[in-house]
């Protein structure tokens, strides 16, 4: 019974230490560690595993779109990165710099990429010309790395996994269209498959991405009512192009800008997974994304029959499409329930001599522990609509918990004594300037604006801050 015990019992309370807890689920789920390279992590099979299920969905999405991969080298020369000044400046206490080749000094350095907007803007200022060669809609998975002083797991890592997508078009609206277009992407691909409701909208200028001229977000709350910036989609305007010197002739052989886009969601949402939906037993994945939709765990598998029954099972759900494996393991099944719990499978399904007797399983959702009897007649279809079941409810209790933390303030009273009574976002008008921005933030130990949504809500004629009249409403909170 002892060991039976020791999955649960190395993991801290999520409601004791919420930091803890986090990192106990990481370690004992087995989904990554720390490299030998200080702030850089090994992903390990679980939660790679995660990842590529993330982007196999994600990627269909786009493609739907009509995003084309393809893929850029690692390195920047500094005089290409310095093309656009706005864009180093933003990106430059971030960057870690190759200075050597072999046992040779390098006569220009080399950033190893942050992002490759640069990059992207190099290929198109040699292929672009007329009017025929656009829209690119073009899209990368790889790794990017930012010299970041403070890591955690997923949340934030020197080098980290991601998708980068880049875009230019011939108009302005064109390119407006498609900024939005995949920041809907996102907002639709996390809620759906990921069963994490967001608040979406345009970052203030002080929080947009470096050399953007829009910033979309979409924004997501923890389970300790903090935010966390799970994707974003930008408008450049025609200021990264022009820089590169890229003009398309028209039909008439005018020549013209072309107006670009970049969007990008990466494995820090893995960490968002985590915290929305985990429990003090591990992780929670949502059927959509997990790896392992169910695990079969045979009961009394030395009793003649019970272990070929459980194969025969586990056979029969893999042909009908489930992502299904079998503990048939030595361990005890309590062992193998908590092992099964902590790894966040969504359902497990046991089988026993009895069982096999009655001609049924029994199905244990993990989000509610809920005991199904199934009939062995009806499991692959049963199946099916439990694994639906959990994901709907997985997103219905999340959104239950966002809800419960937004709350609204008219005076600075107010979103200070809100922000310390309760984390979570605070819907406030304000006034358009970064001063008040500022200001919020001392004031409530670090409140940030998150974004300004597409419809906004007219909670009075004057900012939270100044008393001035109030140009927007903004969702404010605490962040990762």
């Amino acid at each position: 019974m002892a060991k039976e015990k020791k999955l649960v019992e190395s993991i801290t309370s999520r409601d004791v230490d919420f930091a803890q807890w986090y990192t106990d689920v990481v370690r004992e789920a087995k989904l990554c560690d720390y490299s030998g390279v200080k702030g850089c992590l090994n992903y390990l099979p679980n939660g790679y595993a995660i990842w590529e299920n993330i982007q196999a969905d994600l990627d269909q999405r786009f493609k739907e779109t009509g995003v084309e991969n393809v893929y850029l080298p690692v390195m920047i020369p500094e005089s290409l990165l310095q093309k656009e000044k706005d864009h180093i400046e933003g990106f430059a206490p971030e960057v870690a710099w190759v200075t050597h080749g072999g046992m040779e000094p390098l006569q220009e350095r080399f950033c190893i990429r942050p992002t490759s907007e640069t990059l992207f803007c190099d290929v198109w200022s040699k292929t672009v010309q007329s009017y025929r060669d656009l829209p690119k809609v073009w899209n990368q998975w790889c790794s990017v790395l930012r010299w970041e002083k403070t890591t955690r797991p997923f949340l934030r890592s020197r080098e980290f996994l991601w998708q980068e997508g880049h875009t230019i078009h011939a108009t302005y609206e064109e390119a407006e269209e498609r900024t939005v277009q995949m920041w809907r992407v996102y907002r639709d691909f996390v809620q759906d498959d990921l069963a994490i409701p967001v608040v979406s909208g345009r970052k203030t200028e002080s929080e947009k991405f470096a050399g953007a001229q829009d910033t979309y977000t979409i924004e997501a709350l923890m389970h300790d009512g903090k935010a966390l910036q799970s994707a974003t989609s930008h408008f450049f305007g025609n200021a990264f192009p022009d820089a590169f010197g890229i003009k398309y002739a028209d039909k008439n052989n005018g020549l013209h800008s072309v107006y670009e886009t970049s969007w990008g969601l990466s494995t820090r949402i893995i960490g968002a997974i985590i915290m929305v939906h985990g429990d003090d037993s591990g992780l929670v994945l949502p059927p959509r994304i997990a790896p392992v939709q169910t695990r079969v765990i045979p009961i009394a598998q030395h009793k003649e029959g019970v272990l070929d029954k459980a194969t025969a099972l586990m056979d029969a759900l893999k042909k009908a499409g489930y992502r299904v494996k079998i503990d048939d393991s030595e361990k005890s099944p309590g062992w193998k329930f908590s092992e099964q719990e902590m790894l966040g499978i969504p359902t497990r399904i046991e089988i026993g001599p009895k069982d096999i007797e009655n001609n049924q399983v029994v199905v244990v959702r993990r989000d509610t522990r809920e005991k199904i009897v199934v009939s062995m007649d009806e499991i692959e279809t049963k199946l099916g609509e439990i694994l639906e079941t959990i994901q709907k409810e997985m997103f219905e209790r999340a959104k239950a918990h966002l809800d419960a933390h937004i709350s609204e303030a008219t005076s600075m009273e107010e979103m200070i004594s809100e922000f310390q009574e309760k984390q979570g976002f605070i819907k406030a008008m304000w006034c358009g300037e970064e001063a008040c921005e500022d200001e919020i933030k001392a004031q409530t130990g670090g409140a940030s604006s998150r974004c300004i949504p597409e419809k906004e809500d007219h909670l009075s004629d004057v900012c939270v801050c100044c008393g001035k009249p109030a140009k927007h409403m903004v969702y404010w909170g605490k962040a990762y």
